[in-house]
């Protein structure tokens, strides 16, 4: 006799690339059914909802369609899941273990149809944990079968791929051995042509010992990195930080082995003629971009390559930068401004960011200013925009707003609210579409660079080793491309998630604008701005509203240094709201 279910049945399906051989995602829900409808009376097929994630690896739960499902079961309207395989859902045993004892806690019921697990009784229960240890087994043997390769590549002291750093070139190095083998490895070397612009930066850093001076001195002397753009803090940081500028001597051997890194090489070899090479210093198949791995794991040796410092000159710097993490810049906590984020310099299309005055205005409050993000770093040099008073551009752009929400014409006012929304659902699922796009990209990239390293040993002694590296490199550079879209995306979409989740409130408060803002508090002050405004310009004497409309043109704000034509946006008559003098 059948079982009968009382609720939904979802059934999970997951294949890591896309592909339609062997266990394809159509695959695995047609044995799903198959299974549901052998052992359960399913009278309604309505019954049954599917979840497929295409492109996704089974290493982590972070897949659009399972946290769906996950969603759906919390919401009480889940009452078992059916997957074809276990590790459909995950190869990670804690991952696992975690989901199952939510499972277990809203009482759904999983079933996992090759093993013939059923969590239903004690035997399932058993088995199931068993099977998920084995799954993440299976993944950390892999996982060392890599980091074993890398390793033997790691005592040769070549270059493994990815980025090169400032100042250095890849090249490719071949040599027939005593059996007539051809041998390929990668070598870094000098380039002329940023060599010493590497160096320039560790000097100002020593002489001005300040992230944001360096910055501000690359800037002004429009020195760029080799993809044309200009050099940000956080750009500045990493290259100072990297051991590869370090030479191998008795300075960084006593570095390293204080905190606990694995070094290949004997003590004399550390006599300073060559470079540091540091591998496995980064989770590349992390969740957070370039996440570090601890000291306890990476791998030190010594390179081929010309090095840019001293050991003691290296750790001089690093000693520096962690002494300027007590000092870096923290926001202010009572920070009252409106606009930024919004506000955009005319002269140069930076954003313009508040900054805090010692006096208090009539009211008791305290005075700001908002300043050009490019004025600030290049110290006038590239732009000399004049400060606006962010108290009193603050107000006026609120009063502005008021005397449209007031006006005749309040009626367009009102369905510009309704296209905001319009607009900001809209962009939420573009974005969403888009992030999964590119994760399930990540997660295949991840896949070829994890399955090339392991061909990169086996090749060591033929002709396809330069080609292999050449994929590597190829890949880590898409990688990082990719990741910063992501992020880029990910900042936009909480934003975006943040103005929606307020939306509804905020717009019954906004149909009566002028009555209600003043009372609002300052997160809801600017969350309306946000709604409303698309930007605001300040070119010096006048400030020009532009208001979120159907027919503006929108134009991105640059980041410092960055100059952009705002002529064709100022023509935008429709769009601009209100234009006024401060």
């Amino acid at each position: 006799m059948k079982t009968q279910i009382n609720g939904k049945i979802a059934i999970y399906s997951r294949k890591s690339k896309f592909t339609g051989k062997g266990e394809s995602i159509g695959n695995q829900i047609e044995e799903c059914k198959k299974h549901i409808a052998y052992k359960y009376q399913i009278t309604d097929m309505s019954q049954i909802v599917v979840y497929e994630d295409e492109g996704f690896s089974g290493k982590n739960t972070k897949r659009p369609q399972f946290q769906q499902m996950l969603k759906a079961c919390r919401n009480r309207e889940i009452r078992m899941i059916v997957c074809y395989r276990l590790d459909r859902i995950s190869r990670n045993t804690i991952d696992f273990a975690l989901l199952y004892q939510e499972l277990e806690r809203l009482d759904i019921n999983f079933i996992s149809v090759t093993e013939n697990f059923d969590t239903t009784t004690p035997l399932g229960r058993a088995m199931l944990s068993i099977s998920s240890a084995f799954a993440q087994l299976e993944r950390d043997t892999i996982a060392e079968r890599i980091r074993d390769n890398m390793l033997a590549l790691a005592k040769t002291g070549r270059w493994l791929g990815g980025t090169t750093p400032l100042g250095y070139i890849s090249t490719a190095k071949t040599s027939v051995d005593i059996g007539g083998k051809i041998r390929t490895a990668y070598r870094l070397k000098t380039d002329s042509d940023n060599f010493s612009l590497a160096r320039l930066i560790f000097d100002k850093f020593l002489e001005f010992r300040s992230l944001t001076k360096v910055e501000t001195y690359l800037l002004n002397y429009h020195y760029k990195t080799r993809n044309g753009k200009n050099f940000s803090r956080t750009g500045i940081r990493d290259i100072l930080k990297n051991p590869v500028y370090a030479a191998a001597d008795e300075d960084t051997l006593c570095y390293f082995n204080e905190i606990g890194t694995l070094i290949f090489n004997e003590s004399s070899e550390f006599n300073g003629t060559h470079g540091l090479m540091v591998y496995n210093k980064s989770n590349q198949a992390s969740e957070i971009p370039h996440k570090q791995h601890n000291y306890s794991e990476w791998i030190v040796a010594i390179g081929k390559h010309k090095p840019l410092l001293t050991g003691k000159e290296w750790l001089q710097i690093q000693e520096l930068l962690e002494q300027n993490k007590s000092k870096s810049y923290r926001k202010p906590k009572d920070n009252t401004a409106l606009l930024s984020g919004i506000l955009i310099c005319a002269d140069c299309g930076s954003y313009m960011r508040p900054k805090a005055n010692r006096s208090l205005d009539e009211n008791g409050n305290k005075r700001f200013s908002y300043l050009c993000e490019t004025k600030e770093k290049s110290h006038g040099q590239l732009c000399n925009m004049n400060r606006p008073d962010g108290n009193l551009l603050d107000k006026m752009v609120c009063d502005q707003i008021k005397e449209i929400a007031q006006g005749e014409d309040v009626d367009k006012f009102h369905e510009q609210l309704k296209y905001a929304k319009k607009q900001l659902l809209s962009k939420e699922a573009s974005n969403t579409t888009e992030i999964d796009h590119l994760q399930k990209v990540l997660h295949d990239i991840d896949r070829k660079i994890e399955n090339l390293v392991l061909a990169l040993s086996e090749a060591d002694n033929t002709p396809a080793f330069s080609h292999i590296n050449k994929q590597i490199n190829n890949l880590h550079e898409e990688k990082m491309k990719i990741e910063k879209q992501i992020h880029t995306l990910n900042e936009l979409l909480q934003n975006q998630n943040i103005l929606i989740a307020n939306f509804d409130v905020l717009i019954e408060k906004l149909s009566s604008f002028s009555d209600s803002f003043d009372m609002m508090s300052i997160e809801e002050k600017r969350t309306a701005l946000r709604i409303l405004v698309d930007k605001v310009v300040w070119d010096g004497t006048h400030v020009h509203l532009y208001l979120v409309g159907q027919n503006n043109q929108k134009t991105k704000p640059q980041r410092a240094g960055c100059k952009r034509d705002l002529d064709d946006a100022a023509q935008q008559k429709e769009s601009v709201e209100r234009d006024f003098s401060l």
